[in-house]
């Protein structure tokens, strides 16, 4: 199912899926702007962790940064999943942001310069809702765009050509 776009949304589905719903495991699947080196358009990342400039974590009254991160249990059936099909993945750290299009040029450089693999706008916000209901949840992104060269994937590759992601995940899910 969709979840909308930006942690606002993905939190509230989330949420509800996790608390209303008794869903154990949600698993992600989306895009993500490349911003490394070796990370190329459809190239798959998934996420281990998700850092973000978001305030979502401000409701959890911590003392304190909280480090979201994913599932072990799905990440590692994913990856061996990846392997199995033979994709290009990398797993790391993803930026969720609160901004698609940022007015500052060189926003990204700090999180490149920490080793951050990807932009997106969910997995942070995911990732808390699934820790705070002692729930699973993991993101698989495609490389749609890479962000320090310029590079970007048309409407109809998007929409056509994410299927490893999707292949991954239901077979995570199912097993």
């Amino acid at each position: 199912m969709a979840s909308g776009m930006g942690m606002p949304a993905m939190g509230i589905y989330s949420h509800e899926l996790f608390n209303g719903y008794g869903v154990e495991n949600i698993i992600r699947v989306g895009s993500a702007g490349s911003i490394q080196e070796h990370i190329n358009v459809y190239d798959l990342v998934i996420g281990q962790g998700a850092c973000t400039n978001s305030a979502y974590q401000d409701q959890y009254k911590l003392n304190g940064n909280y480090a979201p991160i994913a599932s072990y249990e799905l990440l590692s059936r994913a990856v061996e999943e990846a392997k199995a099909i033979g994709v290009r993945y990398q797993v790391g750290n993803l930026l969720s942001s609160d901004v698609f299009y940022h007015a500052d040029p060189h926003f990204n450089e700090g999180w490149y310069k920490m080793g951050v693999l990807g932009v997106e706008m969910e997995a942070a916000a995911l990732y808390m809702n699934a820790a705070e209901a002692g729930r699973r949840a993991l993101a698989i992104c495609t490389v749609s765009d890479h962000i320090l060269r310029g590079e970007a994937l048309d409407a109809d590759a998007r929409q056509s050509t994410f299927t490893d992601m999707m292949t991954i995940a239901l077979s995570v899910a199912v097993s």
